[in-house]
């Protein structure tokens, strides 16, 4: 009933048009979400996590830093064989990267280039699916191309594929997405898992906000002699206002009130619980704890470190083979014909980790041993430019 055609035109307002999708959000009301996204129904909940993410300090966070990380990182034409031919694919894909626009259909003001387009296709990590329309250009005899980023509560994925909704709220199926023209890319969607966490952390630190409100003070009594009603009883009844407490009472001479405790004796169970949900959100988008993050000489910070940066170079290689896959090969047919086969690609280069250098010791440990590596293989593996005789080319 309350499902709207979106044009091009609304795009924008229907982002902020809507309630707010986390007020009041209740464990039923995140269970009919997530249910919904697994059956392909992905608005509801891809609402609430865009909510989560802007709104949640350690989500938004963590978020940020798993995107950034990624982004960050340099981009590398590369050839897959030495040959003219491979040279000519390597130069007009990295004209073509060079010259990309990258817009937002929700927000005119988001413009960029590569880096923002390898952010947006990072939202695949929280969201499960980051998807862009492509419109490839001629640009001063080159080719170009758009990508403009689109939510993901405008499609829908109940046949096991996604496509895209005429309305926003539509119960039928929508219309199917042309592979020339959209990209797709897939990752964990953390949001899934995290929005629970969030939930759980929430419910506490509510709890725990309203006790501190409650008890946060001591209460005041003030015993007086002044009969009730009096100008001195009066202004006993003042001075005990302006103290500000929350609870406080006058009393005429030999009334007494007995206090009813309601604060705790012991431990409270609310930080521990909003520590515990913090700590497995840490873990989930960062691969380690916050025990882990915040200790200098934790004995496990290599080990996590290790797992960090086995996440980022998922990611890395996750966002190269779908640019791979969906634009280089098709920037090669543009440029010299449908029958081209891409002999370069876009690779993101990941810096020079501890593991790597760990590989690299076990590398010279087996050259002393008399074994002979492959000089070609080596520089492939570690993104080493290595010059080739009449070529120059990099690996």
């Amino acid at each position: 009933m309350n499902a709207r055609i979106l044009s091009q035109s609304v795009y924008s307002q229907a982002g902020r048009a809507r309630f707010n999708p986390i007020r009041n959000l209740r464990p039923e009301v995140l269970a009919s979400a997530l249910d919904a996204f697994e059956n392909g129904r992905l608005g509801p909940a891809a609402r609430i996590f865009e909510a989560i993410i802007r709104r949640d300090d350690l989500i938004g966070g963590l978020y940020l830093k798993r995107v950034k990380s990624v982004a960050r990182l340099e981009p590398q034409i590369v050839m897959t064989e030495q040959s003219r031919t491979a040279e000519k694919h390597r130069d007009v894909l990295r004209k073509f990267y060079d010259s990309i626009e990258v817009f937002s259909a929700t927000d005119a003001n988001i413009k960029g280039g590569l880096r923002l387009l390898l952010e947006q296709m990072m939202e695949a990590v929280a969201m499960r699916y980051a998807l862009h329309k492509i419109e490839f250009v001629d640009k001063a005899g080159a080719v170009s191309a758009s990508f403009v980023k689109y939510p993901l509560w405008l499609f829908e994925n109940t046949s096991g594929a996604l496509k895209i909704l005429d309305m926003e709220g539509q119960l039928s199926p929508g219309r199917a997405l042309d592979g020339r023209e959209w990209m797709t890319t897939c990752s964990d969607g953390l949001m899934c898992a995290s929005s629970i966490a969030y939930l759980f952390k929430q419910l506490p630190l509510h709890d725990w906000l309203v006790y501190c409100e409650r008890n946060g003070m001591p209460g005041i009594k003030a015993t007086t002699d002044a009969f009730p009603g009096s100008p001195q009883w009066e202004e006993v009844c003042k001075a005990v206002e302006e103290f500000g407490a929350e609870f406080h009472a006058v009393l005429s001479q030999g009334t007494q009130i007995d206090a009813i405790d309601i604060g705790s004796k012991g431990e409270l169970p609310y930080q521990a619980l909003v520590e515990r949900m913090d700590r497995t959100l840490c873990s989930l988008w960062r691969g380690s704890d916050l025990s882990t993050l915040s200790a200098s000489g934790n004995t496990g910070a290599s080990l996590q470190h290790y797992e960090s940066s086995l996440l980022e170079e998922h990611d890395a290689a996750n966002i190269s083979e779908v640019l791979n896959r969906n634009v280089d090969a098709e920037v090669i047919k543009l440029a010299f014909g449908p029958e081209a086969v891409p002999k370069a690609k876009f690779k993101l280069i990941l810096p020079d980790y501890e593991m790597h250098r760990d590989e690299l010791e076990i590398i010279e440990r087996l050259c002393a041993l008399g074994l002979k590596p492959d000089s070609v293989e080596l520089a492939r593996k570690f993104s080493f430019p290595l010059a080739k005789e009449g070529f120059g080319d990099e690996i």
